[in-house]
């Protein structure tokens, strides 16, 4: 048994994290804000669940309080940190930019602050396939730069690699990055698509459908997540032995720190997607067609080759039964 330290314990991925080291024999220390970003009701919920495990403890705690997150860290003795706590979506972040610096950048180096103080053994970090930004070349790959972001999300997450990077070589201590393509799954965040569009369909109401319907995601079901993530938190980084300086790898260092990509490398055409879901919840949708919106970008797909290498590890859930499961939960959870 380990203690472990979850941010953002409230969230989905945080959630569904806690859920799995819970049941694989860990003490798990989850913090949250419990910010009304999205009804906090569900966040509630997902406690409620939490909480019925003796191996649970929960502190309402924003990550930009500085003297909390060191009280916390100095009492908690963490072997490890999974940090999933963040000010999240694109598209919010052009109505609340100072969210982002807050909980992304000021929270972050109070996380990093506690782990370099505190020897914690291991952080795991989650970034975004949001830093791939202008970047065309598919499928996206780790070891590409990434230095156009199109939001100020995407912004703070290449932020938070190069901020781990610093800490990775200045202090040894080793942390993984981790980007998580569209994620997707049973307790799921209302404002995703997914979420977005079952309300809507089953309230009878438009679903806007960006980009005329022409973009394309990496879906990736939320179990598959989690299995990633446990996975690379068991595996402590370490320095790179044919990393250069004169042709450094992005995805790697002479420091001990590590990116990966964690997507389902199959991109599914959003109208796909839509038919999919009709499917599953027996009506059609109305469709209201837009134009793609700022700091949306047109198709993601994952290259997972270093996941695959390293770990062991490729997502591998199909969409129809992903889709299935959330459509169920839904019902399920809204008596609809």
């Amino acid at each position: 048994m380990k203690n472990i330290l979850v941010t953002g314990a409230a969230g989905f991925i945080g959630f569904h994290v806690c859920k799995r080291l819970l049941s694989d024999g860990h003490n798990v220390f989850g913090i949250d804000n419990m910010n009304p970003y999205y009804d906090v009701r569900l966040k509630e919920d997902r406690l409620k669940i939490l909480k019925k495990y003796s191996a649970f403890t929960f502190l309402k705690c924003d990550l930009a309080d500085r003297t909390a997150i060191e009280r916390l860290f100095a009492e908690g003795h963490f072997a490890a940190v999974v940090n999933l706590a963040a000010q999240a979506g694109v598209r919010y972040s052009l109505i609340n930019p100072h969210a982002y610096v807050d909980s992304n950048l000021v929270g972050f180096l109070n996380i990093l602050e506690g782990c370099r103080h505190n020897g914690v053994e291991h952080l795991v970090f989650a970034s975004s396939s949001s830093v791939y930004g202008a970047n065309t070349r598919m499928p996206f790959s780790v070891r590409d730069n990434v230095d156009h972001p199109v939001s100020l999300y995407a912004a703070t997450k290449k932020a938070n690699e190069l901020m781990a990077h610093s800490y990775a070589s200045l202090y040894g201590l080793p942390c993984t990055g981790l980007r998580f393509f569209t994620v997707y799954g049973p307790w799921g965040r209302p404002d995703m698509a997914l979420f977005l569009f079952t309300r809507a369909i089953l309230n009878g109401d438009p679903i806007d459908v960006f980009n005329h319907g022409k973009m394309k995601r990496d879906f990736t079901y939320i179990d598959d997540i989690v299995e990633g993530v446990v996975r690379v938190m068991e595996r402590i980084p370490k320095s790179d032995p044919d990393w250069r300086g004169d042709a450094p790898n992005p995805a790697s260092s002479s420091a001990p720190y590590r990116l990966y990509n964690i997507g389902n490398n199959s991109p599914v055409l959003l109208l796909d997607f839509i038919k999919t879901l009709e499917e599953q919840l027996g009506k059609t949708a109305t469709k209201n067609f837009l134009p793609l919106q700022p700091g949306d970008v047109p198709e993601t797909k994952a290259d997972i080759d270093d996941l695959m290498r390293d770990v062991g590890f490729r997502p591998a859930t199909p969409l129809a039964d992903g889709i299935k499961s959330f459509v169920d939960w839904y019902r399920g959870y809204y008596h609809c």
